[in-house]
């Protein structure tokens, strides 16, 4: 399996407070990759420094084979194409209509009208929300927000998407449908993913493979049944729900 993301002994510290100690992950090509640990553990730093919005302190990271933190702007904007990212709260411009945030995203590629178009369409229709193409955001409900998020992360056809939180704040009936878009996604775009969730059932329909974030290094790797059944009762903890 092609890597797409290789970090390698992530190290980093805020002040006197270090939230990330060595911590080393590989993603592949088409694979979703979940992380789990307790609030403020790191789990968003990491992400962010895989996109360049943190710089670590020490370590390595490789995206698509290029080297990160030794590029130049130019390259790492390039770079940035290529990864598609679900916030935490689907992140929209509330004075934007759907159309014009998804549209957003594509300013920075050459494309004619009926391009934009088409592209904004087709995103919408793989997170099944065509009919709220004018729809202003206010206008939204939170899963419905999340599904616009998400047609966002995925319109320049990404081969990597980093999901914070998908899920969070949502019914379990929109949890679970958001959790199916995911691997739908993984499926059609062969996407390599890091979803960062305390939503277990989440985990559980969108992992490929599991790590747990703990005292800032991965404590435990598996599959979610493997995991699930783990000697270690910390880690055990968070599958029981």
């Amino acid at each position: 399996m092609k890597a797409v993301v290789e970090a390698e002994n992530i190290s980093k510290s805020f002040g006197e407070k270090q939230v990330l100690q060595g911590t080393s992950l590989t993603v592949g090509e088409g694979e979703n990759v979940v992380i789990l640990g307790r609030s403020g553990t790191g789990k968003s730093v990491f992400i962010k420094c895989i996109v360049g919005l943190v710089e670590p302190d020490e370590g390595t990271i490789k995206v698509l084979g290029k080297d990160v933190l030794n590029i130049n702007r130019r390259d790492m904007n390039a770079i940035r194409k290529d990864i598609g990212f679900l916030f935490q709260g689907a992140a929209l411009y509330d004075s934007m209509s759907v159309r014009e945030n998804l549209a957003f995203p594509l300013r920075t590629i050459k494309m004619n009208k009926d391009e934009v178009e088409t592209h904004v369409k087709e995103a919408l229709d793989n997170v099944g929300l065509a009919e709220a193409i004018d729809k202003m955001p206010a206008e939204l409900s939170g899963g419905m927000r999340k599904r616009v998020g998400l047609a966002r992360a995925i319109i320049m056809k990404p081969k990597i998407i980093l999901y914070d939180e998908p899920t969070t704040g949502l019914d379990v009936i929109t949890s679970r449908e958001i959790s199916e878009l995911i691997l739908d996604i993984q499926k059609k775009y062969n996407t390599g993913s890091i979803i960062i969730t305390h939503d277990m059932p989440c985990a559980k329909i969108t992992a490929n493979r599991i790590l747990v974030l703990r005292d800032g290094k991965f404590a435990a790797e598996g599959t979610y049944d493997e995991l699930e059944k783990h000697e270690n009762p910390d880690i055990k903890s968070f599958f029981e729900f």
